[in-house]
This record gives C-alpha cells, structure tokens and sequence, in this order.
C-alpha cells in the first residue's frame, strides 16, 4: 500500500524480484506487471528511493508458527494463549474475523469464536525463529531495534551502494527472504522516522508494505484519531477529547509549551508526532527497562495467603532473569487484575537495588497486603524497574543489616540448582497454594 501525492514521476518497485523502474527488465508487460518477473505485486512512490527508516512486524507471528508447524491448522482459527482464565496472546487472522484481538480475555475470544484452536504459547520455539528472523534483519543493517521478538525498527540510511539499490528494494528482498527460508509472512512500513515507519507498517497487513513520505505526512496524519499516537491510551484519549482534540490535526493549534502545561511530558510528543517529526534514532540493542513475571489464576483469590503463595514464586522468577542479565532493581512493581478487569499497579522505590528473591518478595508483600481489602483478584505480577549492573546491588546499610546473610544463603541456593537442576531445593512458601479447607458438615 503506497500513498501516493503529485509530484515528480514516482519510482516502482517490485516486492517480488525487487526490479525497479528505470533499471534493465526482460520485455515488455502489462502496466499492472513487472516486467522482470511478471509479479503484480508492484509498489510505487515519489519518495520510494530516499527513505530508509523501516519497521518489520510478523504477521501474527505466535499463530502463524504454529500453523506453520501443523498444516491441519491452515484454515482453521487459531488462538495462542493461556486456558480460559487466561488472555489472547496471538490470534490467526481466521480468527480476527470473529473479533478475536490479542490481549482480550480467553473466555470473551472463545465466546466470539467457540470453533477456535488454542494453543499454549511455546516461547522457546517463538524466541528462536525470532531470533533467526533478527540475524537477516542484522545482515541488512547493524542498525535493528528489537520491539518484540517479531518486531524490529531498522535504519538502513547509507545502505544503497552495499545492496545495489535503495532501502525499499532491501526491505522487500528481505521479506521475500524470510517467507522462503521460514514460511512466515511479516508486513513493512517505510518512512523517514520510527513514529510513522510503526504507522505505515499497520496500514497493510498481512503482507503488506506501506510507505508515509515527507510530503504527504502532515495530511495523512490530519484525520486520524490521536490514540494513533504512540502512548495515547484510553485515558488520554479521553482527557483530550473533553478538550476538543480528536482528531491529529486538533493539536497542530497548540504550541508545544500549552500541550507540556496541559498534559505533562507527553505533550512533547503530541506536539511533535503531529506535526510528523520524531527525532528518535534507531539503536540496537536498547537497555532493558524492566523485568517482571506474572500468572493468572484458574479462579479469582482475594485471601492473602493463597496470593502469598503465587508472590514468592513470580519474586524468584524475576529474580533469575536478573541474574542472568547481570541486572539489579531499584524499583519494585506489584501489578494486579480484579476480578472485574481493572488493572493496578502500585510501586516501591527500594534502599538501593537488589537482585535477590527474599528482597522482591518481602517488598511486593509489603504492597500485596494493603490492597487485599477485600476485592478478588484473577491475575498477580510482580517486576522490577529503574535497573542497573549487578555490581551495584546489595550493598547492605544499617537499615538492612541482614542484607549479607541473604546473600549468602541465595547464592548457596543459586549453586546448588546450577549443579542439581532449577527443581532440587526450594523454601516451603515456594510450594503450591492450597485453598482453604471447607468446614466438614456434621452428620445428622
């Protein structure tokens, strides 16, 4: 899909064979084919040859492994994600057709598509074709940010003489490239920043390649809804309405110091996003920001005792992710999810960071316990933020001075399930939950 304005003749480029107009072709062809391949998958834009900020999403990459990987699936809608207290990870585009979006709880997507085959997430396998996906993204450009494992911005800027052509073209043979070498389809977008490079790549799917160029991305944006605003959610969405904004182009009457005083930070970016700037670069391998865990329960639990149980697991999770990165928090999260659906999220910045399990868990206690008032609850998470290298952490005070022994009898425990398996020792509150015993009725 090309968005297309009057102005010098626009070039045409193949996503077939990655033939562009004005180079060599084999004969003649119908104006609708390429006449290198005969392909009629033929893209055309004024601006096609100097852009080169992408982002590259798989097509409802979870769903479309799977199917992959279990041709009876082929027609069939197909849901990856949790059983059916759990959430839609991934829907096949079958399944999209019912209504089914990601995110929505399992029992609303299997009452909008009762016939839908749901499939446990197996991230491993989703990791490494991500990964495999990620090392021909990498042989275009060093420049990739990873988003997800299916998702990545790439800046190609300079790239033409190394690749024979500009960016489109790589952009194009690198999809074609990934649909022969793993059978998965994956949908471009091309412009001149990542905040419109992201918008393009939607504009298509699945299997399509959209471009925004500089001279069109002011009355592009002008009727779109604001939510398509990186960071706009429902709430903002909202709060601007009940000020008159809807639409993008409502914010270009604003200066960029009325939207700061009026809605914080994020002003900022409405007012450059809808103007069509984004100064943000593309760079690898960005810092991780945060790490968490979190599990939802077969049936809601507002006793604090059987949420203790399902902490301390989630705590020690997190807790080897940032080993293995070499990170510590600074930062603790307890996220929450009523039984009605309303997420919570409550925070606490702790004495300095750590990477040990006792610390989280004492922490999101700490948390947990003020908010079981009495409401259920059908999901716990727990994470951490504000990281840092692990050399920094638990450097012990006066206010801990238990600190050192923590980290003693943790790292004991690290070793000895290095040496004997993850499963060879645990503490008794890492054991399973039990519910609360029914009273025995008296016989008659």
């Amino acid at each position: 899909m090309a968005i297309v304005v009057e102005q010098t003749a626009p070039t045409t480029l193949c996503r077939d064979c990655g033939w562009l107009s004005g180079t060599s072709q084999t004969a003649d062809a119908p104006a609708d084919r390429c006449p290198k391949c005969r392909g009629h998958r033929l893209l055309s834009h004024s601006e096609i040859a100097s852009l080169s900020i992408a982002h590259i999403d798989c097509d409802a990459f979870y769903a479309s492994v799977e199917k992959r990987d279990n041709p009876d699936l082929r027609d069939k809608p197909v849901i990856v994600g949790g059983g059916h207290r759990g959430v839609v990870s991934a829907a096949c585009y079958v399944a999209r057709l019912y209504g089914v979006r990601s995110a929505m709880p399992m029992f609303k997507a299997l009452k909008a598509c009762p016939d839908a085959v749901v499939i446990r997430p197996d991230m491993n396998k989703y990791r490494s074709v991500g990964r495999q996906i990620r090392e021909l993204m990498e042989e275009l450009t060093p420049l990739v940010e990873p988003l997800s494992i299916d998702e990545a911005f790439l800046d190609l800027t300079g790239t033409e003489r190394l690749h024979g052509g500009p960016p489109a073209r790589s952009l194009a043979l690198l999809i074609k490239r990934i649909e022969e070498r793993f059978s998965l389809t994956a949908s471009v977008g091309l412009s001149y920043n990542k905040f419109l490079a992201k918008v393009a790549s939607d504009l298509d799917k699945p299997r399509g390649f959209a471009i925004i160029g500089k001279a069109e991305a002011k009355r592009f944006l002008a009727d779109k809804p604001v939510g398509m605003i990186w960071g706009v959610g429902k709430a903002l969405q909202a709060t601007l309405a009940r000020d008159g904004i809807a639409n993008i182009k409502d914010l270009l009457a604003y200066e960029e110091a009325v939207l700061v005083g009026r809605y914080g930070a994020i002003g900022r970016r409405l007012y450059s996003f809808s103007r069509g700037e984004d100064q943000r670069k593309v760079t690898p391998d960005s810092p991780t920001k945060s790490i968490s865990a979190e599990t939802t329960f077969d049936e809601d639990i507002g006793d604090l005792a059987l949420l203790r149980g399902h902490l301390w697991p989630l705590c020690e999770k997190v807790a080897r992710r940032l080993k293995a990165q070499g990170l510590a928090g600074g930062t603790v999260v307890l996220k929450l999810k009523t039984g009605s659906f309303k997420l919570i999220t409550r925070s606490h910045r702790l004495d300095g960071s750590t990477r040990l399990a006792e610390v989280l868990y004492r922490e999101a206690l700490y948390i947990l316990t003020k908010e079981c008032d009495g409401r259920v609850f059908r999901l716990i998470g727990v994470g951490v933020s504000e990281l840092e290298p692990l050399s920094h952490a638990d450097q012990g005070s006066l206010i801990d001075p238990d600190r050192p022994r923590l980290i003693r009898l943790e790292d004991a425990l690290d070793r000895l399930r290095d040496k004997l398996g993850p499963d060879a020792i645990a503490k008794g509150r890492g054991f399973k939950p039990m519910p609360p015993r029914k009273p025995l009725k008296k016989s008659e």
